[in-house]
């Protein structure tokens, strides 16, 4: 199943898009009369849910890999907890197209060091030009160096790589291979300038569809990896011989012998195909390249791989079938630096059945495969898969054979074996990360286990979010994986919404009292746009489509169920009675428009379409303009009526050039009025009431006061308070929002591409009761650098009674400052630190232990803490 992924952010560019900081603890400062709360900030947990171009295992230090994603940011391995840290939360709403990550490198001299590549588009839907950042923390904290051109994250080729590279002699030296014909650049102060390389000889010439007029397929892919020869480099000098990949078919590899001071067209390479990868085994003096006729990393028909021997010029022809017999494109290629000579490479444009994946360890003269077919269509595994911990991935399906679920994957550009452990190898697909830790028993004839590695790794484009009154705490629309419902914000769902399954559902609502009753509407190739469901998204069937429909648009139920408003692509405003089996058309509504519901009136409902308001009492047959003006004149716009309060509405948008802001309307959209103290908002949702309060508390993406963020009212928006901080910006929030009605404070906030947050305010919500008995800590520096250093903390209950939550406290005695966590949530004020545990580690058993990290500043002295404390309790130190 082909899974696109396209910014969601780009159907409201309109709406003019904060630059972004680094990483940081606390809030920014807030504007003069601007309240801010502190918040922690969780993801409903999903897993995956998006495409993982690239994955990076450090080259001189053991356990530390980056992953990046497309749309998502950028993640550092966790090995202690097998999880993955964010590390472009910081990435600010006028730079959205940063969280889109093209290339990461990280430094084999001094590991501490990372780079990042990132931009979304290279056409006219990223306003912005690409960037490189940087960090000296591991990506805690980065410096942003801005570029003259911009940069495809998320662009066809994206899989190809990686462009970004690391001189392994002289680290102070990289390269950035350029899409878009800008070429080859260089840095030589470790990624503050850059320069083009003026005399590299190609800047590529490969597009995918140069018809495309969006400029998303016709766009040149450019310089697409670069690849140094660390044998002909010694340490504090430049690297001598280098290879470039360049999109051409007949000039695909380039190479250096005089540290980029000359280039030439490697002689003797094949032609006809795209270099996704070029792998060098320096040991064994071998240059793997795999190949493809398209740039992937949805398309691919014919593929080759090729091995290049450095000292004498051969080519050798190594591919794992004749190329006759191919009907994908070759990548994820890797080698084993602990074995030279064993190589691994992917079919990753095989759709159908399923991916393959190939292993060699003879430097690709013979062959072996994750899977063959016995008598077709039956085929033989050397792997089983255990996706437990993440348990859509089977995507509720039942194929018949040869196809299996869960699949090895689709999109399967990375692959890469651990340089220091043979035994494991990770690899992305399009909804996740695999990966295996006893991949040897591939060679002894045994099975190796595949199963997910992507814990904390949130890679999903939110469209539309719902939180009812009772049953499950939220309800989800997302692009590539359809939705889920969450009965636990903590754990992940067991499946996303099926039957049907849409690849993207666009919007859902339910009924307000009747919660139970929920309608979604989506995308889908073929079938239904429609599916409700009578008990709180649990099961689901398919309605029926006004003739017409090409895609899911808004829809709307009735405060109490009996009824419902589409406005799906492709058709008019529709209504109907009962569960969609028989649609109307809705008259005096324009096609287009967004709907939505009274939610305490079952037959009012609203629209909104090119800055006209609509009413309907009469259960959506016929609509009225609003006599109300100065409403946005554009699209980029979305309203909510308030539960409990008949014809109380709100509406949020607008855009730069126009209106802009939050409105209210008390009299069901008749008149409205702006609110003086927003200057732009995206988005609005309702949760609980504050305490003492009788007026359910608001909640927006919004610029408030100069500044763009999260924000809360509990005054029906006399006053607001920021709620998140420069640490964690995620982007683009424009798509939804909502509060909890159930848990003051709570909010629930879209991103494009780092899944759902949730956010708890440190003064209400939920809290943990206070863990009893005794405890030990262990705490450990695990690396320290000039200015940082890095910490794992253990605390173990050595009581005899489970916690059920734990807060630790500590002092740093030097004035030491946190910069970032991870498996707990952490805040500082002064020297005092709290670190609080996060959902999944909340309970922790009598005699077990719970660890957690993090990265912090020092000067002077580092000096570790003399005494933590849980709770009340005084906890032994080693």
């Amino acid at each position: 199943m082909r899974r696109t992924r396209i910014l969601t952010a780009v159907l409201a560019l309109a709406a003019g898009l904060l630059s972004g900081a680094p990483t940081a603890l606390a809030a920014g400062p807030a504007a003069p009369g601007l309240a801010a709360d502190t918040y922690t900030w969780k993801n409903a947990r999903i897993d995956g849910g998006g495409f993982v171009p690239g994955i990076v295992f450090n080259r001189s230090e053991k356990n530390l890999a980056y992953a990046r994603t497309d749309i998502g940011g950028a993640y550092r391995w966790q090995e202690s907890s097998k999880t993955w840290t964010p590390l472009l939360d910081s990435v600010g709403w006028d730079d959205w197209g940063h969280t889109g990550v093209v290339s990461i490198a990280t430094d084999s001299v001094d590991p501490n060091r990372v780079y990042a590549a990132v931009g979304t588009y290279t056409n006219s839907w990223d306003p912005k030009n690409g960037a490189v950042l940087r960090s000296s923390d591991r990506g805690a904290s980065w410096r942003k160096t801005n570029l003259p051109f911009k940069l495809g994250g998320n662009m066809p080729g994206r899989g190809m790589g990686e462009r970004l590279a690391i001189d392994p002699n002289r680290n102070s030296v990289l390269y950035l291979g350029a899409p878009s014909g800008k070429g080859l650049w260089r840095s030589t102060d470790s990624g503050v300038t850059w320069s083009q390389v003026a005399n590299f000889p190609n800047v590529g010439n490969y597009a995918q569809d140069p018809s495309d007029t969006s400029g998303y397929a016709s766009d040149n892919q450019g310089i697409v990896w670069v690849t140094f020869d660390e044998s002909t480099g010694t340490a504090g000098n430049a690297t001598k011989t280098l290879y470039v990949g360049v999109a051409d078919k007949d000039n695909a590899v380039y190479r250096s012998t005089d540290a980029g001071a000359t280039w030439q067209r490697l002689a003797g390479q094949p032609t006809g195909h795209l270099a996704h990868k070029g792998v060098l085994d320096a040991k064994n003096g071998h240059l793997y390249l795999a190949y493809s006729d398209k740039g992937g990393p949805y398309d691919g028909g014919k593929g080759q791989v090729w091995r290049y021997a450095t000292g004498s010029g051969a080519w050798t022809n190594i591919s794992p079938v004749a190329e006759a017999d191919t009907f994908y494109g070759f990548s994820g290629l890797t080698v084993d630096r602990q074995k030279p000579g064993t190589v691994m490479a992917t079919a990753y444009s095989a759709w159908w059945p399923d991916t393959q994946i190939f292993r060699s360890t003879d430097s690709g003269a013979t062959w072996t495969k994750a899977w063959d077919h016995t008598s077709y269509p039956n085929r033989e595994n050397r792997y089983t898969m255990d996706v437990s911990s993440s348990p859509w991935l089977t995507w509720g399906a039942n194929p018949q054979p040869p196809e299996q679920t869960p699949k090895l994957g689709w999109m399967t550009e990375s692959l890469e074996i651990d340089p220091f452990d043979s035994n494991r190898m990770m690899y992305g697909t399009g909804a996740t990360i695999y990966g295996t830790e006893n991949l040897g028993n591939w060679d002894g004839g045994g099975k190796f286990t595949v199963k997910p590695m992507v814990q904390g790794l949130e890679e999903t484009a939110v469209n539309d979010l719902a939180s009812p009154p009772s049953g499950a705490p939220l309800l989800s629309a997302l692009g590539d994986i359809g939705g889920f419902r969450h009965t636990d914000l903590t754990k992940v769902p067991s499946m996303m919404f099926t039957q049907p399954n849409f690849t993207t559902t666009t919007s859902l609502d339910f009924a307000e009292s009747k919660p139970d009753t929920v309608v979604r509407v989506g995308n889908l190739d073929s079938g239904p746009h429609i599916a409700f469901s009578t008990d709180n998204g649990a099961n689901w069937f398919a309605g029926t489509d006004p003739s017409g429909v090409s895609g899911g648009g808004t829809v709307a139920s009735a405060a109490d169920g009996s009824r419902f408003v589409w406005s799906p692509e492709g058709a008019g405003v529709h209504h109907t009675t009962g569960f969609g089996t028989s649609w109307q058309a809705s008259g005096g509504i324009p096609a287009g428009a967004i709907v939505e519901a009274d939610r305490v009136d079952p037959k009012t409902f609203y629209g909104f379409k090119s800055g006209k308001f609509y009413v309907s009492t009469d259960g959506g047959a016929t609509f009225k303009a609003s006599p109300a003006t100065g409403l946005p004149s554009g699209d980029s716009v979305r309203f909510k009526a308030l539960p409990g309060g008949k014809g109380d509405v709100w509406l949020a948008g607008g855009a730069t050039d126009g209106a802009y802001g939050l409105w209210h309307s008390t009299d069901g959209g008749a008149t409205f009025t702006k609110l003086p103290n927003v200057e732009q908002a995206d988005t609005v949702g309702f949760g609980k009431a504050a305490p003492g309060a009788s007026y359910q508390t608001l909640y927006t993406s919004a610029k408030i006061g100069g500044v763009r963020g999260i924000f809360r009212s509990t005054d029906r928006g006399a006053s607001w308070t920021r709620i998140n901080d420069d640490a964690h910006q995620w982007g683009w929030t424009g798509a939804a929002i909502t509060g909890d009605p159930r848990v003051y404070g709570r909010v629930y906030v879209s991103t494009n591409g780092r899944g759902v947050l949730y956010g708890d305010t440190s003064g209400g919500g939920t809290t943990d009761p206070a863990p009893t008995g005794t405890c030990k800590v262990t705490y450990k520096v695990t690396s320290q650098w000039s200015g940082g250093f890095q910490a794992d903390v253990q605390l173990a209950n050595t009581g005899t009674s489970p916690w059920n939550g734990w807060s630790l406290n500590w002092s740093f005695p030097d004035s030491q400052k946190l910069t970032q966590t991870w498996n707990a949530e952490a805040t500082q004020s002064g020297s005092t630190v709290t670190a609080r545990n996060v959902g999944w580690n909340a309970n922790v058993a009598a005699g077990s232990s719970v660890g957690f990290g993090f990265t912090a500043n020092w000067s002077g002295a580092n000096t570790g803490p003399a005494a933590f404390r849980l709770g009340d309790q005084n906890c032994t130190v080693t």
